[in-house]
């Protein structure tokens, strides 16, 4: 016997709670669970084919661009380039923002514009994974508009801020 404990991954034990509680409902009110289930099959076939094409720019985002073309492109003398990198990035880059702050970090020691870190962090709104869902419950319209206002702010936001730290 090993005293080796196996540790389950949370989400897998996520997905067994879930696939339980299905189970359990089947079992008691079996025609609302199908009625759940022929739901979350529509909503899944009309954001799918979208989702595919956000992750296959993802996939190619992480292969081609490499972290030293990112922290060349993002310095003191990078630009406009450097405020379009910023917006594309945070656009593109999925995850929980507080994952991202040991890179942004990382990137403000190599010399990253505290204007860009403020345009990165303001865009986490608007994510290529979310916008299909978005638009799915809400419309496209609502969907561009509010990417455009948030694009807008977010570049407001990182003029703001680099008058702010200025010589910092």
């Amino acid at each position: 016997m090993s005293d080796r404990i196996i540790k389950i991954p949370n989400g897998m034990i996520f997905l067994f709670i879930v696939v339980l509680i299905y189970g359990v409902s089947a079992l008691t009110e079996p025609d609302f669970v199908a009625g759940a289930f022929g739901n979350f099959l529509v909503t899944f076939s009309k954001v799918l084919p979208i989702l595919l094409i956000v992750y296959l720019v993802m996939f190619f985002s992480f292969v081609f661009v490499k972290p030293e073309m990112v922290k060349r492109q993002l310095g003191r003398n990078s630009g406009i380039k450097g405020w379009v990198y910023a917006i594309i990035g945070s656009i593109v880059i999925s995850g929980p923002s507080y994952v991202l702050f040991p890179l942004l970090g990382e990137l403000r020691k190599e010399g990253m514009k505290y204007s860009l870190i403020a345009v990165f962090m303001s865009n986490r709104n608007v994510q290529l994974a979310y916008l299909p869902v978005i638009a799915y419950y809400f419309g496209w319209r609502f969907s561009f508009v509010f990417a455009f206002y948030v694009l807008a702010f977010s570049l407001l936001t990182g003029m703001l801020m680099g008058k702010v730290m200025r010589g910092k």
